[in-house]
């Protein structure tokens, strides 16, 4: 089997990619003294952060999912951007968008929506023709207030509110079963309204992360937060018993912002908690 595709029971999931995005240390963590990354540096990259743009497609049941759209088409003025890839992912692994029944997004941040619609003749297309959009209802009003969406939910205008004009929205309002084999869990504090996505099938089970952490780092300092947590307190809280939970149960993860294709499990040892990749 391809490295970027798991099974879970009779479920496959592929790990697909928008491409990434990179970043010095103290603009993305600027609460973490610079110093505290010494422990740290193989998961750095000449001292700047980089982050995988991964989504997910999960086939099975009858049903084909894809889980976050990425940063979306690369802009004209700048087209040597690191991103912009997942179009080109889908045509390498044989998918087509029609192919694709249903998206969900873990949450409505820019960089997990940025394929869900294309301009077309001065007007917005569904960029998968044949699916429905599934979103948390909190994201989705958090979105429209006027003092957050500019900085938090930028191309909110452009790559989710038309979808509710064509009628395509799904609204997820707490845990959610979205398929059999697919739950919305909500996981709070990165956004108001964010989900990780829960696969179980044949007693097996899978969780696909979304942004509840953005770095393996994370999984030894849980209380590291980014500047695009929107809570912090609420966002530690909420990893904290994530954490729990994943080395608990032994879930498999998908983290969509690791290193691709991001597919591993929360370990212990000699006391502490570590990240360790299939």
């Amino acid at each position: 089997m391809a490295p970027n595709v798991v099974r879970v029971g009779d479920i496959e999931i592929t790990q697909l990619s928008d491409g990434m995005l990179e970043f010095d240390l103290c603009n993305f963590f600027p609460t973490i003294d610079e110093k505290n990354w010494s422990p740290y540096e193989s998961h750095l990259h000449e001292h700047k952060v980089r982050f995988n743009l991964g989504s997910y497609l999960i086939r099975g049941g009858g049903k084909t999912i894809l889980v976050d759209t990425g940063l979306g088409p690369r802009p004209a003025e700048t087209p040597d951007v690191p991103w912009g890839q997942l179009m080109n992912d889908f045509k390498a692994k044989g998918v087509r968008p029609e192919d694709v029944d249903m998206v969900v997004m873990t949450h409505l941040h820019r960089d997990h929506v940025g394929w869900n619609l294309t301009p077309q003749g001065g007007k917005y297309v569904p960029t998968f023709p044949k699916a429905r959009y599934w979103m948390s209802k909190k994201d989705w009003d958090t979105s429209h207030q006027s003092d957050v969406q500019p900085t938090r939910y930028p191309n909110a205008p452009s790559c989710v509110w038309p979808l509710a004009e064509l009628g395509l929205v799904e609204f997820m309002n707490g845990e959610h079963s979205i398929t059999r084999e697919l739950t919305a869990v909500p996981t709070p504090g990165h956004t108001p309204g964010h989900m990780s996505i829960l696969v179980t099938s044949k007693g097996e089970r899978a969780l696909v992360l979304g942004d509840a952490a953005h770095s393996p780092v994370q999984v030894l300092e849980p209380d590291w937060v980014s500047r695009a947590d929107m809570d912090p307190d609420l966002t530690r809280e909420t990893r904290k018993a994530l954490l729990d939970r994943l080395e608990r149960e032994q879930i498999l993860v998908a983290a969509g912002h690791f290193e691709a294709p991001g597919f591993g499990r929360i370990v212990r040892l000699e006391g502490r908690r570590y990240w360790r990749g299939l």
